[in-house]
């Protein structure tokens, strides 16, 4: 699979202490890397330096391009970022939020085009987000609201998802339907990379994972590979327990679409 993000030597000062050091990998398009570590790990920070939220040293290469020779339009129609919570404060409704996806389209032109009203609606029917399309965005809860940022995202057209947390605030079943909807959007061809801290739900829908703990990679690889009792007990200071934890799945398996199946 053709490489979707590449990472080399990374580090990422946060008030003058370094929280991410000497980070590398990679990871392709068609496939779901997780990133996982104890609070404070440096997994938040990593994903913000790959969207370019906060500044970084070593090199980003993103579809091929490297991140700091990028224009920032450039950069966004190439990776999305979904973070914890929206700063947003303004009342919008949900329908203009997820148009901001659009913003990186409109270099030297002022009025939105037929291609991005049909992005909005693609991306608001994905994340089941059209019957919010007129609520304000404020009004929302906040589970709905990342489903909102994640429809945002995709409008983009981007390729690379960086999502930080998306079900923290999730019930059960609209997280399942999250996992589900990342594997679908895998399996068109997206690179999703996404910071986790359930290790069983990682184990469920993700293919890699990256295993952090002070700012670096302890372990990475496939992620029944890197889940494993020997790094997640030293890190994390527990002892594994198989099968330990109660299990959910959808009451109709999604088939898994081929590509350009989605909609």
């Amino acid at each position: 699979m053709a490489e979707a993000v590449g990472v080399s030597g990374l580090r990422v000062r946060r008030g003058g202490r370094v929280v991410v050091d000497d980070v590398s990998f990679t990871a392709p398009f068609g496939g779901v890397l997780a990133v996982l570590g104890p609070n404070g790990a440096g997994k938040s920070s990593l994903l913000k330096a790959l969207a370019g939220v906060v500044p970084s040293e070593g090199d980003i290469r993103l579809s091929g391009h490297r991140a700091r020779e990028l224009r920032a339009h450039e950069r966004a129609r190439l990776a999305a970022y979904v973070p914890q919570q929206s700063e947003l404060r303004s009342p919008l409704a949900v329908a203009s939020v997820v148009a901001q996806g659009r913003y990186a389209h409109h270099v030297g032109r002022v009025r939105a085009a037929a291609a991005d009203e049909d992005a909005v609606d693609r991306a608001l029917r994905l994340t089941s987000t059209s019957p919010l399309a007129s609520r304000p965005f404020l009004a929302l809860s906040h589970g709905e609201r990342q489903r909102v940022l994640l429809a945002r995202a995709i409008a983009t057209d981007a390729r690379i998802l960086l999502l930080d947390e998306p079900t923290a605030s999730l019930d059960v079943g609209h997280a399942l339907r999250l996992y589900a909807l990342l594997r679908r959007l895998a399996a068109d061809g997206y690179c999703i990379v996404v910071v986790l801290h359930p290790l069983a739900e990682a184990l469920d829908w993700t293919d890699a994972a990256l295993l952090m703990d002070r700012g670096r990679i302890r372990q990475q690889g496939g992620t029944r590979d890197v889940i494993k009792a020997g790094a997640v007990e030293s890190i994390y200071d527990v002892r594994l327990v198989p099968g330990g934890a109660l299990g959910f799945r959808l009451p109709v398996e999604p088939e898994e679409p081929r590509r350009g199946a989605l909609p």
